[in-house]
């Protein structure tokens, strides 16, 4: 016989006290933290537990008693069901406070990593329609809101069913239908409902995806921008019904001449993703340019590119300047990408090489080069810690600053040890996961080769508690 489940308690006169990782605010019962969505500081609330643990607990805010003087009315109308942008009620200039105390909490606190100066935040100029690529994913399984499940019961027809949006967190097969979005382009809200409003017109025509069952026509959609004004639209099918795929191709080609790039991807297999798939084109390049201090970067369906443009270049220049350039300087960029960081250096180097696990993105790098008529750079493509090797560096030589840009997951142990063996005078760090860069500084400087000079916080993403995090390491 199954142990009854013990109940969890509802709780009356909680305050919010602060802003805590993952985007939760925090509060304390008995001593007990306990992280809680969508609160803000100075909020008093009824609060449902949800899940305890010996440490901590979690819940959910059934009531705000009195709300926190600073909560401020969201802007977009899916807040708190999409997911994307969990501080919405939150004042920006607060967002930066607490993304400074989650820098200084990963890399000082819980890192035990000693830093000679934690510089301020550089914010973010624009805090909405910042986001250069948005993603959308077609199902016939929309999520249904609390008042509207009732309404619809027993109603399967595409025009209740139907959804064109975001991924509801935690459900891989239910997708929240998308009116607007206020973090991208507003031509981005446009395409988007174009597209849903084409194909809702034929439904049978164009049957929207289902993932648990492998049927359907319609996948996704990304749509990408460029602060020069060009537009790169990728519509993702199941299988090639060339009838159907050639009416919606015309439709948006006719409906936004503006479209510098009109792509389409015939995508067979279980997963949603495009990174071994021919991409077709069906008008215009295959490929849109971004712009960053007089240089032109031509980026792909697949390419990786900052989805904050604006907030990129305050990024790259942060790094720039630790960097401390001064035109002789061989330079190592590991986790290149598409070049970005490479090439924007190459300008204040002798020679930068830089080195990426997808071939297809050092190729980009490669005429990123060739565009902008920058001769002294050189790619590589493979996995880091078969690239970056003693051999490597004795033939390349020994470089003199090192800029990684790894992903969330932080740099392998045998790249560490390459870059130690490497012995630059400087070592630039960015990340977007602090803790992640907490734990390989700590690798960086147990010897005591190196000390961290600096730290700074950019934030890429207004209304997340995502951050940026570019941090200096000199030879001791």
């Amino acid at each position: 016989m199954a142990r009854k489940k013990k109940e969890l308690p509802l709780l009356s006169g909680v305050e919010i006290t602060d802003l805590a990782a993952e985007g939760n605010a925090l509060c304390r019962i008995d001593d007990m933290v306990m992280f809680v969505p969508f609160g803000a500081p100075g909020d008093c609330c009824t609060v449902q537990v949800v899940k305890k643990k010996r440490n901590f607990m979690q819940g959910r805010i059934v009531s705000i008693d009195r709300p926190s003087p600073m909560r401020r009315e969201p802007f977009c109308p899916h807040f708190t069901v999409c997911g994307g942008c969990k501080w919405q009620h939150i004042p920006y200039e607060v967002q930066l406070e607490a993304k400074e105390r989650q820098v200084t909490d990963a890399l000082v606190r819980l890192g035990k990593v000693e830093v000679e100066e934690m510089l301020p935040i550089v914010g973010s100029e624009r805090t909405e329609n910042y986001r250069n690529k948005l993603e959308f994913t077609f199902s016939n399984k929309r999520w249904l809101l609390p008042e509207e499940v009732q309404a619809v019961d027993g109603d399967f027809s595409p025009k209740v069913r139907y959804g064109l949006g975001f991924h509801i967190p935690g459900m891989f097969d239910k997708v929240l239908d998308i009116r607007e979005c206020h973090l991208g382009d507003p031509l981005t809200d446009e395409i988007r409902l174009f597209v849903r409003e084409h194909c809702m017109r034929d439904p049978e025509r164009y049957p929207f995806f289902d993932l648990r069952n492998q049927e359907g026509l319609m996948r996704t959609l990304m749509i990408r921008t460029t602060s020069t004004g060009e537009v790169m639209v990728v519509v993702v099918f199941f299988r090639d019904d060339v009838e159907a795929r050639e009416s919606l191709l015309s439709a948006l080609r006719e409906r936004f001449p503006a479209i510098t790039s009109l792509l389409y991807v015939i995508n067979t297999k279980c997963n949603d993703t495009i990174g071994d798939q021919e991409v077709l084109c069906y008008h215009g390049r295959d490929y849109i340019e971004e712009e960053m201090e007089g240089l032109g970067f031509k980026i792909g369906a697949k390419s990786f590119y900052q989805t904050n443009s604006l907030q990129a270049y305050r990024l790259y220049q942060v790094a720039r300047d630790f960097a401390g350039l001064t035109g002789n300087e061989l330079v190592y960029d590991l986790y290149t990408g598409t070049g970005t960081i490479a090439n924007f250096v190459a300008r204040r180097a002798r020679r930068v090489i830089g080195i990426e696990y997808v071939p297809e993105a050092i190729e980009d790098a490669r005429e990123n080069s060739r565009l902008n008529a920058i001769e002294n750079t050189l790619f590589y493509a493979g996995d880091m810690k078969d690239i970056l090797t003693h051999d490597f560096i004795e033939s390349h030589g020994r470089p003199d600053v090192i800029i990684t840009d790894p992903p969330r997951a932080g740099m392998h142990e045998s790249v560490v040890e390459a870059i130690l063996f490497a012995a630059p005078e400087r070592i630039v760090y960015v990340s977007c996961n602090p803790a992640t860069q907490a734990r390989d500084l700590s690798l960086l400087t147990a010897e005591g080769a190196y000390r961290v000079v600096k730290s700074r916080p950019v934030d890429m993403f207004p209304h997340t508690h995502h951050i940026e995090n570019v941090v200096l390491l000199c030879r001791c």
